[in-house]
């Protein structure tokens, strides 16, 4: 993309004018898309896909970081909630764990101190990035289950944390049902196209 696009897309973005699709958000003036799924796996299993919510807070962040002069944040993260609110465009950083029942505890939860990191493999020929070929894993704790009811990727890895960014959210058709020990591997994918 040129600086021309890149200005416009940010303006864009900061003025709403952008349509959410089922595919992902798009900005019709420009012809562009940008959508994300998450890739889930429980126990080694058969992996499922769950498309995803880039809210607006992500939308400036990604424009402000590749095109303007905003510094990239230290890494992202992948944080699991069990709220029944469905991701919305107003959802952000500062009121994601509250608003979607961000799951904190570490022996009704997963055993990792902080929210596993997201380490993506960089866009080469194609027009994505993933972590699908190493994906974040947690190992669940519970004393009965644990029920997931979705994902999200942010830039804060601290469970419960309130600042950075919140990039992504999906609330699955079905909630994951866990017992202790069984461990969930974790993937996401954003891919833009012209």
């Amino acid at each position: 993309m040129d600086h021309k696009l890149h200005q416009a897309l940010l303006t864009d973005a900061r003025n709403e004018l952008f349509d959410e699709t089922e595919e992902g958000i798009f900005f019709p003036k420009h012809g562009f898309m940008l959508q994300g799924e998450y890739m889930d796996r429980v126990n080694g299993g058969e992996p499922t896909f769950t498309k995803n919510l880039i809210p607006k807070e992500a939308l400036i962040h990604v424009l402000n970081v590749a095109i303007g002069s905003k510094a990239k944040p230290a890494g992202a993260y992948l944080a699991l909630f069990n709220g029944a609110a469905a991701p919305a465009d107003n959802w952000t950083a500062a009121n994601f764990a509250a608003t979607a029942g961000e799951i904190v505890s570490l022996t009704e939860g997963y055993t990792n101190a902080t929210r596993p990191e997201f380490i993506p493999t960089n866009a080469d020929t194609d027009k994505f990035i993933d972590n699908f070929s190493n994906v974040a894993r947690v190992t669940i704790a519970t004393t009965s289950q644990v029920n997931v009811t979705g994902v999200a990727l942010l830039t804060n890895n601290q469970r419960g944390g309130t600042t950075g960014v919140l990039l992504s959210a999906t609330k699955y058709p079905a909630a994951r049902v866990f017992q202790n020990g069984d461990v969930f591997d974790i993937g996401y994918r954003i891919t833009a196209t012209s």
